[in-house]
């Protein structure tokens, strides 16, 4: 498979399991993109998003008063997730374009990553900050399985992520072997 290719299929990947449902997050999408492709993932974001409210109902069972609480709290998280995965989402589109301009060299790998460790410690920073909410609205057990669902999610997000992207050795622009 070329780069452009994998490429593609990246942030196809990147969109898909990013779950950010947002218009931004939809007019990330390349300009090239069918409206039927773009209608096909919007539904499939919508899926998504529906699998997520599943898992955390029957990992967490709740109670109809812990419910009450709970919910609006995720609905906010769910709206500051979608910004940080709009980043996520530029990011890996600037990768991707780098590999397939063959463009990607050593000053914009070190920024990227620099970009790529403030988007991760972002999330980290939204977890924790809901991780607070949910604890005093519900009770810090229930946060506790918030997160721990909630990073099993991501942990199968980020490898589907990881698994298309190239290995930088064979896309990196650099002087040195």
């Amino acid at each position: 498979m070329n780069i452009h290719n994998s490429m593609k299929k990246l942030l196809f990947a990147v969109m898909l399991l990013a779950g950010a449902s947002t218009p931004s997050a939809l007019a990330a999408a390349p300009a090239d993109m069918p409206d039927d492709l773009r209608a096909i993932l919007e539904t499939l974001r919508s899926d998504v998003n529906t699998f997520k409210i599943q898992t955390l109902n029957q990992a967490m069972r709740m109670t109809g008063a812990e419910a009450e609480k709970f919910w609006p709290v995720y609905r906010q998280y769910e709206q500051e997730l979608a910004a940080v995965a709009d980043q996520k989402i530029a990011l890996l589109r600037e990768f991707g374009q780098r590999c397939i301009d063959d463009t990607l060299d050593d000053k914009a790998a070190n920024t990227m990553a620099r970009q790529w460790l403030k988007n991760v410690r972002a999330r980290l920073d939204l977890w924790q900050k809901y991780q607070k909410k949910i604890a005093k609205a519900v009770s810090p057990a229930r946060a506790a399985q918030f997160l721990q669902v909630e990073h099993q999610m991501a942990l199968f997000m980020d490898l589907n992520i990881a698994a298309e992207m190239p290995a930088l050795g064979t896309v990196i622009k650099s002087g040195k072997p």
